[in-house]
């Protein structure tokens, strides 16, 4: 039995129904003559709450509330790489065929294409025991990546009967499984609700570093597979440029990008740039192992709140299959203010800055989905997690950011002062930190080298010996500090500009390998060690300065191929032989 309420109270995206005794928290539901898309958010006695997903502009007391019986949910099977959804699944290329400019109320929940046939391979035979995970199929869903087709959670048996391999639709009977009296038909679709969290064997320890190619990351503020990630910023200071950068070159498998109540023209940049991009370890389109997922500040308030959960259920529907998913949401402050705009319309007690009291545990919620994992077919997999945070003005106090900041191990703030003098990425290396560095130590000694992690701490430590330093400048100037501290700024300079400084659209400097950041680092505190002999023989700093040697330094980032690395090798014979005939002449 169908199970009808009737609308009492309408307020934006919130609505109140009676006679809704008989339906279910969180429970999907269509609302009125045009079949509005909704979630039951509050069940009192006969009363409900439902927050709606589309525009309800038109809609009149009295209508209908129509229950589904099942919770909201997302269709997950091939067709959703390379494609670009909305907040709640539904294909924004498809609605462009079905109305142009707008998507339209009642719509319906369209999401991947039923037509669509899939050249299809069956990896089972009659008589094989299959169990949760277990690949009983494969499609390629595109040249990167191939869809393996799992049996879902909670089902098991004997293999009954399959189809051959050939081409089938996503809602076709592969494979027909037995236990017992009942029967499970298998399809290549599996539907989960977004707010649950898909289940693992186990989970495990990160262990793993997600190379990015971006210095800044890579060896002072490393990302983990399976970590998070917030990257916090004013306007203006590069947050999505940024997330390009780890969406375009990142050693994730699949790559799931939220615009998470943008700006329109913003999104617009994402959607016409990122099929243009091409993926730099394949040479094949970008889209190709991409998902996007679009909901403007102009579009339903209550969809962009659903946005990341849809993207994060994607997220873990592709680790079970043993892939590496990294999700770029951006920005998760204006999922908080769809947070905040549907708690201020059902009346909620606000808490600071308005926001509900629950922010909190809903940004928890978000994060703790990430993680590495064994999953249910003994595969590995991982979901890395980077949300971009807008705080107004760049306050980091703010409410979002604080909150964030509690959930999260690497901590990337943008400067806007660094931003503003062309610094990028406008990474703050005094205020962001990795909470990675000790689990990863071991990966960077077995797959680097033994020093890298005490390189970086030492290079580390100069720049924060540099920040006090420069406190004193201002005060005094320069000229009254002792030689060794000028060394220090003079060195620290060649590591913020040739080191932390990354030009995007500089073909060497783009991407950096490992290998190359490493030797670049290591260069530098060899010329710094050099520089302090030097010092020791009471050698004055303006002829231990060699201004072209410490040019050279900072441009090699351009000047040395990724490829051939062996100028490294050339300039420290260049730093040797200057200073032992600088300390010869010295001696002497």
């Amino acid at each position: 039995m169908i199970e009808a309420g009737k609308i009492t109270m309408i307020n934006g995206p919130v609505l109140r129904g009676d006679n809704m005794s008989g339906f279910k928290m969180r429970e999907m539901v269509m609302v009125g003559t045009k079949r509005l898309i909704g979630e039951v958010i509050i069940l009192e006695g006969e009363t409900g709450v439902i927050q709606v997903y589309e525009e309800t502009e038109g809609l009149r007391l009295g209508e209908e509330i129509i229950s589904t019986g099942k919770p909201l949910s997302v269709k997950l099977g091939p067709g959703m790489i390379g494609n670009i959804f909305d907040g709640i699944q539904r294909p924004l290329m498809k609605i462009d065929e079905i109305n142009k400019d707008f998507i339209a109320e009642g719509i319906g929940l369209i999401s991947l294409d039923e037509e669509k046939k899939w050249s299809t391979k069956i990896l089972v035979k009659p008589g094989m025991e299959l169990k949760p995970g277990d690949i009983f199929g494969e499609v390629e869903e595109s040249q990167l990546i191939t869809h393996r087709l799992m049996v879902p959670p909670g089902i098991r048996g004997e293999v009954e009967r399959v189809e051959e391999d050939g081409e089938y639709t996503i809602d076709d009977i592969l494979v027909v499984l037995k236990n017992g009296p009942d029967h499970h038909q298998l399809t290549m679709v599996q539907e989960w609700p977004v707010r649950t969290s898909r289940p693992v064997q186990q989970r495990k320890e990160i262990e793993t570093l997600l190379t990015t190619g971006q210095r800044v990351l890579d060896l002072f503020f490393p990302l983990a597979k399976g970590g998070t990630c917030a990257i916090p910023g004013g306007f203006g200071t590069g947050k999505t440029m940024t997330q390009h950068q780890l969406a375009k070159w990142c050693d994730a498998d699949i790559i799931i990008y939220i615009g998470c109540g943008e700006r329109g023209n913003e999104m617009t940049e994402v959607l016409e740039d990122f099929p243009k991009l091409i993926d730099p370890k394949s040479n094949r389109p970008l889209m190709e192992r991409t998902v996007l997922i679009a909901n403007t500040s102009n579009m339903p308030v209550a969809a962009r709140e659903a946005s990341i959960y849809t993207g994060i259920t994607m997220a873990e529907y592709y680790r079970d299959m043993g892939y590496d998913v990294a999700i770029m949401a951006d920005s998760t402050s204006r999922w908080a203010e769809a947070l905040r705009e549907i708690s201020g319309r059902l009346e909620e007690m606000p808490a600071e800055e308005g926001y509900p009291a629950y922010l909190s545990s809903r940004i928890a919620e978000f994060y703790e989905r990430a993680g590495y994992v064994e999953t249910l077919g003994n595969r590995k997999g991982s979901v890395t997690i980077i949300g971009a945070v807008s705080p107004a003005g760049g306050d980091f106090s703010e409410p979002v950011t604080e909150n964030t900041k509690r959930y999260v191990n690497v901590f990337l703030g943008l400067d806007k002062e660094l931003a503003y003098a062309r610094h990028y990425p406008a990474i703050n290396w005094l205020e962001s930190y990795s909470g990675y560095i000790k689990v990863l130590e071991g990966w960077y000694e077995e797959n680097l080298a033994e020093d890298a992690i005490p390189l970086r701490n030492r290079m580390l430590e100069l720049l924060y010996k540099e920040n006090k330093l420069l406190e004193i400048v201002m005060l005094v100037g320069e000229d009254v500090l002792p030689d060794d501290q000028r060394i220090i700024l003079e060195i620290s300079k060649i590591i913020k500009e040739g080191f932390l400084q990354q030009n995007a659209f500089n073909k060497e400097d783009t991407y950096v390998p490992l290998v190359k950041q490493y030797r670049m680092l290591k260069i530098m505190e060899y010329l710094y060690e050099k520089c302090k002999a030097s010092l020791a023989l009471n050698i004055p700093i303006s002829k231990i300065k060699n201004q072209e040697l410490f040019d050279e330094l900072i441009k090699m980032k351009y000047t040395i191929p990724n490829a051939d690395m062996s100028g490294i090798d050339d300039i420290q014979g260049r730093i040797d032989a200057y200073y032992d005939q600088l300390n010869e002449t010295y001696i002497n």
